[in-house]
């Protein structure tokens, strides 16, 4: 009877693992359709959003992504590369001029933002990781993008920002880039996995900064009075910030990687702590625990956390009509979940309302004008997704 039980689970547990295997397989890279939705999710199913995804072109290791008034995508690839993308012709065109990056780890070139005026300026915005004296750091230029020649290429190029104090390892950079309503430059930078600086106020590390666009400090930053480091700081506390996005109501949110568990959603305040890593609601990677938020309420908790984590790699939100039930919700890029977790914020609290299963690690996401939504794979050979609705 023993041996008879064995083989029926042994019968089981191969039928299941061929049919996953065959779900997994037969997925097109051309035409993924689904409609999947989060085990916590309080959607019913007809309320789930249903989009088809398109392949349109493959990238080396991208990482960001941003869109020209005439339709063209400019790309970053993390050894070095901005590449210039027609989606209409497929055309890629790599962009001159780019500095040379630190390629490595969890380093290289990353964000590519554009200046609210870019159509009267050419202001073009690119972090990346370079490495100096100590180790490594996240810097932030601006470039005039010419695209009158041949060739297209970034000149006149200034630096606008430098992480410091350099840090040993090339992890947790962050270094995203966003400008907000108030037309400032907001970068998001990490802790390097060094734990202490997002609790340092002589480091820019582990903090959301907030600057004029030439990087100049604003006046009515927070901390003026403590330094020209902190000067540069509007909230602290944050562990690997990768996601950053203004809802339409004009409030920052930042969804970052938490530790062993306990990644976060937060609504970023002016001057506000948000604890790490003093508290989180995950625990370090040894086992050794962290007080959670509830512990410590003089800093501020997420508005959302996940555990399993999912892996947030960046953050929009959907201001769009193509996809009715996303109309103005928090769409995070998941790499270790592989999906695209859609969130309401407008809800008390706040909730995860639908989970897009891509099967594969998602590194950065775009609206596009016309309501579609550029979706950027993470790795070699990743593709980029046209999602329209189904």
């Amino acid at each position: 009877m023993l041996s008879q039980f064995r083989i029926k689970i042994l019968i089981i547990c191969c039928a299941l693992a061929f049919t996953a295997c065959h779900a997994e397989n037969s997925s097109s890279k051309t035409n993924q359709d689904a409609s999947t939705s989060a085990a916590k999710s309080d959607s019913s199913a007809s309320n789930l959003q249903k989009y088809k995804t398109e392949q349109i072109a493959e990238f080396n290791e991208p990482w960001a992504i941003a869109i020209l008034n005439d339709g063209r995508l400019l790309i970053t690839e993390r050894k070095g590369k901005l590449q210039l993308f027609d989606p209409k012709t497929k055309k890629k065109i790599e962009v001159k001029g780019i500095p040379q990056v630190a390629y490595g780890g969890q380093g290289g070139l990353g964000e590519v933002a554009l200046h609210p005026d870019f159509a009267k300026n050419q202001w073009v915005y690119l972090s990346y990781a370079e490495p100096g004296q100590g180790g490594y750091g996240a810097v932030v230029i601006r470039g005039k993008l010419d695209l009158n020649q041949a060739t297209p290429q970034l000149t006149q190029i200034e630096r606008v920002w430098t992480q410091v104090p350099k840090f040993s390892g090339q992890g947790h950079y962050a270094h995203r880039i966003v400008f907000g309503p108030d037309r400032k430059l907001w970068i998001s930078s990490g802790e390097h996995q060094q734990f202490t600086p997002a609790q340092d106020m002589q480091s820019n590390a582990g903090k959301i900064i907030r600057l004029n666009d030439d990087g100049s400090i604003p006046a009515d930053n927070p901390f003026m009075t403590q330094g020209k480091i902190a000067q540069q700081i509007w909230s602290l506390g944050h562990r690997n910030p990768l996601g950053m996005a203004f809802d339409p109501q004009g409030e920052l949110w930042v969804a970052e990687m938490g530790p062993k568990g306990g990644d976060e959603l937060n609504k970023i305040i002016k001057a506000k702590n948000y604890g790490y890593p003093l508290v989180s609601n995950g625990d370090h990677y040894d086992g050794k625990p962290i007080p959670d938020h509830s512990t410590r309420p003089e800093f501020e908790a997420p508005e959302i956390s996940w555990t399993p984590v999912i892996s947030p790699s960046s953050l929009i939100f959907y201001k769009g009509n193509q996809f009715p039930a996303w109309k103005n919700k928090a769409l995070i890029g998941g790499l270790s979940s592989e999906a695209i977790i859609v969130v309401n914020t407008e809800m008390k609290p706040v909730k995860e309302v639908q989970r897009l299963n891509m099967k594969q690690r998602i590194r950065d996401l775009l609206e596009a004008q016309d309501g579609s939504v550029w979706v950027l794979e993470d790795g070699k050979d990743a593709r980029l997704l046209k999602m329209t609705a189904q």
